[in-house]
């Protein structure tokens, strides 16, 4: 005790990593506040004129294109790959700021936030990520020589203080720590690391509240009629995640086809092509493709099940080009959305209304473990938004059997995009088999 306590480069480091925490769990706070304001923008221009949208939208993503590749490339995507990318060995410390910097978190608000305020399918979880990860990683600066914590240790703490942050889930944002950004957490650095996390996600909670994202979802209790439409559902979102992330790492990555030559070569124009259709299916949708789809999951959640025509189908749709145009983006919150609206359709098919929470719970956690792949992280989400125990073993059990019979169809998307990243490092330090070959190495 004596010799910790008199060991001042561990105190200063620990202030140190606790104040970035709260300045990363303000960025992201600051970043939920500008995309509330983009959405609500979006919404008052539907209002005033829904024929504008077939301009503003495709012109407003080929702009934001154009942003990114020009002044921030490392910016594209969710910005989990770019914080995995950081991580491996291979690339030297001279070449982070390619993935994570504080000016990659700068763009990253102002560009995702900008696709909102176009009305991309997009959401805003995955970015927090790479936000919250430049912020921590500007700590390193400040830290005295000999510190316990590393490089790496402030970007795990950083990436799951995103999370925790914008799902006001601090559990949550351990767990992603430990499942998709590093599979384990030195010991000496676990609490520190935690505290950060829990931390940033004070934050949030300090300025919105102590509630769920998406609202709280009230499950009485389970019966055995709810077992064959919870396991159709799990299945189902399982088949349907599989393979829509095979699908954004197939459109990603490229290849000889028309499409991916025409993304290659002219990527602006190609953006314009995807806000344009993403425009025509917002138009035939009404707006329940537009944006991250909070709206229409916070009702699906509060039991209104009153869903378009085929709303999941054009919502894969419209996620799946906003993704591929190359604007900053993620696929949680669109995940989510996507889970719980088959959810619903289940739930109306099985004739079982009174019991459809249960069901959009399911979709929710499995939809979300597929893409994913990271199926702990997936069930911790949703069981913030469940009043009471009663579904704990149900999300738990779909999240797992979702993302095994997803690892059939697809391998882990992050991972794969994260390989793909390493590809923009500088022929001089890049290891040539370090990723696979892609005709167009995306930012993402």
């Amino acid at each position: 005790m004596r010799d910790d306590l008199a060991d001042w480069r561990q105190w200063l480091a620990r202030a140190v990593v606790l104040s970035y925490a709260v300045a990363a769990g303000l960025a992201v706070v600051l970043f939920t506040w500008l995309s509330d304001q983009a959405i609500d923008g979006f919404a008052r221009l539907r209002a005033w004129e829904p024929l504008a949208l077939l301009i503003w939208t495709p012109c407003w993503t080929a702009g934001l294109v154009w942003l990114t590749r020009r002044f921030a490339p490392g910016a594209a995507g969710s910005g989990i790959p770019q914080v995995m990318a950081a991580l491996s060995p291979q690339v030297p410390p001279q070449q982070r700021g390619l993935f994570v910097s504080l000016r990659l978190s700068a763009a990253k608000i102002l560009l995702t936030s900008g696709g909102l305020l176009g009305g991309l399918a997009i959401g805003r979880e995955g970015p927090s990520v790479q936000i919250a990860a430049g912020v921590m990683q500007h700590a390193q600066r400040w830290l005295p020589r000999r510190s316990p914590l590393n490089h790496d240790g402030l970007l795990v703490a950083g990436g799951a203080a995103g999370i925790a942050a914008a799902f006001n889930a601090p559990l949550a944002g351990v767990m992603f720590a430990i499942e998709e950004l590093t599979r384990k957490i030195e010991q000496r650095n676990s609490g520190l690391i935690i505290a950060a996390i829990v931390l940033a996600g004070l934050m949030a909670v300090s300025v919105f509240g102590n509630a769920s994202y998406f609202g709280r979802l009230r499950v009485e209790h389970l019966t055995w009629s709810h077992l064959w439409p919870g396991l159709l559902t799990a299945l189902g979102c399982g088949l349907a995640g599989g393979v829509f992330s095979r699908l954004l790492q197939r459109s990603l990555l490229g290849g000889n086809d028309r499409f991916s030559r025409w993304r290659a070569q002219a990527p602006v124009r190609f953006a314009f092509g995807c806000g344009l259709a993403i425009a025509v299916i917002g138009w035939v949708s009404h707006g329940a493709t537009d944006g991250s789809g909070y709206d229409y999951t916070r009702r699906l959640v509060e039991g209104h099940l009153d869903l378009p025509v085929l709303y999941v189908t054009l919502r894969i749709v419209a996620t799946w080009l906003a993704v591929w145009s190359g604007v900053p983006g993620g696929i949680f919150a669109p995940s989510l959305a996507i889970g719980a609206g088959i959810g619903s359709d289940i739930a109306q098919l099985a004739g079982t209304d009174q019991g459809a929470a249960v069901l959009i719970a399911i979709g929710m956690t499995a939809f979300l473990a597929a893409v994913t792949q990271a199926p702990i992280t997936a069930f911790i989400i949703v069981m913030e938004m469940v009043d009471g125990h009663a579904m704990v073993l149900s999300l738990m059990a779909a999240a797992l059997l979702a993302s095994a019979v997803s690892r059939w169809i697809s391998v882990p998307i992050y991972h794969r995009l994260a390989m793909a990243q390493l590809m923009r490092l500088p022929v001089t330090t890049a290891e040539p088999s370090a990723a696979p070959a892609a005709a167009d190495p995306p930012a993402r």
